[in-house]
């Protein structure tokens, strides 16, 4: 059953506040304008006027990311990239620049990722001439100087072999397996690289990599708040300035299929266990099954809704670890988000299950748990009762996607990168509210399946778990408190779910040979 409880219904309340006030023109979509709006479309930019908003917000998106590094030399983008926002530029040192932002009260970051690279940053609008001054010189006049580049390389190849390796489960098991979902496409690259390939990188790759890929016609300018419409005619005339692409059109990532369940096992010395398992489905935002399945997988495993079905399985019946979720778009940083980020494009998404580290001898049975929960739903379908929940749920709940100006602007941003001819926020309800039970469930039948799947574990007796997968050894379980006959009664059909693994599909990988 949902839980609607005061705090939540209070957070809805205020959200729903702040988006009449900040004028969001709910139902009215905004056209992006040609960069100096005269008709020259030399850069793309969409605005987002606010004339109560006096922060200033800016989004400077790249249509390229990991997926464009050359082959040995994985991480680059990266490196560029954080040079870009990290680093000096052709009239201030970083450490220069730093200074200066200090008395804006103001700063700006970058996000990489495989489709796009984002480079985000808001001021005051009593700031922003000296703000976007040193905003434009970041990105186009970069200084790329040796001293930047050799930290910059330094901090991320310690990344790889330290934070992620070992003191970062969740964010480990996630990078591996998009690499493993993804095998044999450009989006297979680590967004962070591999080590041996960093290592490799030099400055003049980073300015290659830059001059080919930091292009007029790859990039979609935002800003939001009351910005004076002059600043619209200086991007245009600043980044206009940047030259053109060699190759503009980039394809689609086309993962093969996936014959039966494959398995990668990172093996790592500790007492839990961390799951993630998928499949790639072609469904996109502007196609008509989007929010069927949308709403199926928010009852299936809403990201930190404690009402989902998931959740409800596996951590609230059998306490068995934090949460368990599933998701139909990327959802980077999962760990410390509780709402989906922005511009985070991918073709193809994934369906992904991710569950929570659980102790070592209950894997077998938490993985055993979502995949017969997964079949349930596919060969069944969602009921009645949990289909109406959950529209109502959604109806609400979808007010909490963007709660600032800079937020809605990403979503604004996504309808031109996804094609939508309307706002995907505005009429987000208006959709969920036209959605019928049978529609849900052939979405759910068109899109979802259990018999080929790939699923990764990091987790410590590897050589074990595979034998135990092989075999399809049952996986009983004990609790340390008391559980309801009908959950104990439940265990006995999980614990012995058919687990089709064959030998020849499971890899088994040391953690530090992971992105090596």
């Amino acid at each position: 059953m949902r839980k609607n409880s005061l705090l939540f219904l209070f957070s809805v309340l205020t959200v729903a506040l702040i988006l009449s006030l900040s004028g969001s023109g709910c139902g009215k979509k905004d056209n992006s304008l040609s960069a100096d709006g005269m008709g020259n479309n030399l850069v793309k930019i969409i605005p987002f006027k606010i004339a109560s908003e006096p922060l200033i917000s800016f989004k400077f998106l790249f249509h390229t990311g990991s997926m464009d590094d050359p082959q040995g030399k994985n991480g680059l983008a990266y490196l560029a990239s954080q040079l870009l926002g990290e680093g000096g530029t052709q009239k201030n040192s970083y450490q220069a620049i730093l200074k200066k932002l200090y008395p804006l009260a103001s700063g700006y970051n970058v996000r990489v990722d495989r489709e796009y690279i984002t480079f985000a940053g808001t001021t005051h609008i009593d700031n922003l001439k000296s703000f976007y001054t040193l905003f434009k010189e970041a990105l186009l006049e970069p200084g790329f100087f040796e001293e930047d580049f050799q930290r910059i390389k330094s901090e991320n190849i310690n990344f790889l072999k330290n934070t992620l390796r070992y003191s970062s489960d969740e964010e480990l098991g996630r990078a591996v397996f998009k690499a493993f979902v993804y095998s044999g496409t450009p989006y297979e690259k680590n967004i962070r690289g591999i080590v041996s390939d960093l290592e490799k990188i030099t400055v003049d790759d980073v300015k290659k990599f830059y001059k080919a890929n930091f292009t007029r016609d790859n990039l979609i300018v935002g800003l939001s708040g009351n910005f004076p419409d002059t600043i619209l005619k200086d991007i245009s005339a600043d980044f206009g300035k940047l030259p053109a692409s060699e190759n503009p059109t980039k394809p689609a990532a086309a993962p093969g299929a996936i014959p039966g369940i494959k398995v990668l096992i990172v093996e790592k010395p500790g007492d839990s266990t961390g799951i993630h398992m998928g499949f790639p489905i072609p469904l996109m935002r502007k196609d008509p099954d989007f929010h069927a399945l949308f709403l199926a997988n928010s009852w299936m495993g809403e990201h930190r809704n404690s009402s989902s079905h998931l959740y409800q399985v596996i951590r609230e019946a059998r306490g068995m670890n934090y949460g368990d979720y599933s998701y139909i778009e990327d959802f980077p940083e999962g760990g410390r988000r509780s709402f989906p980020p922005t511009n985070i494009y991918k073709n193809p998404q994934v369906f992904e299950i991710w569950i929570r580290p659980v102790e070592n001898d209950k894997r077998l049975f938490a993985l055993r748990a979502a995949l017969r929960e997964l079949k349930s739903v596919v060969d069944n379908g969602l009921s009645k009762e949990g289909f109406e929940l959950t529209r109502k749920f959604l109806a609400k709940y979808y007010l909490n996607f963007a709660a600032s100006n800079e937020q809605r602007l990403g979503y604004k941003i996504d309808d031109t990168i996804y094609g939508l001819n309307e706002s995907y926020l505005d009429n987000f309800r208006k959709n969920i509210d036209a959605l019928t039970l049978e529609k849900v469930n052939l979405a759910i039948k068109k899109y979802w399946q259990y018999n080929n799947i790939k699923i990764v574990f990091v987790t410590s007796d590897a050589e074990k778990l595979k034998n135990d997968l092989i075999n399809n050894v049952p996986s009983p379980i004990t609790y340390r408190t008391p559980k309801p006959d009908e959950v104990l009664k439940e265990d006995k059909l999980i614990e012995v779910f058919p687990l089709k693994v064959k030998a020849e599909d499971i890899t088994i990988i040391k953690v530090d040979e992971v992105f090596q």
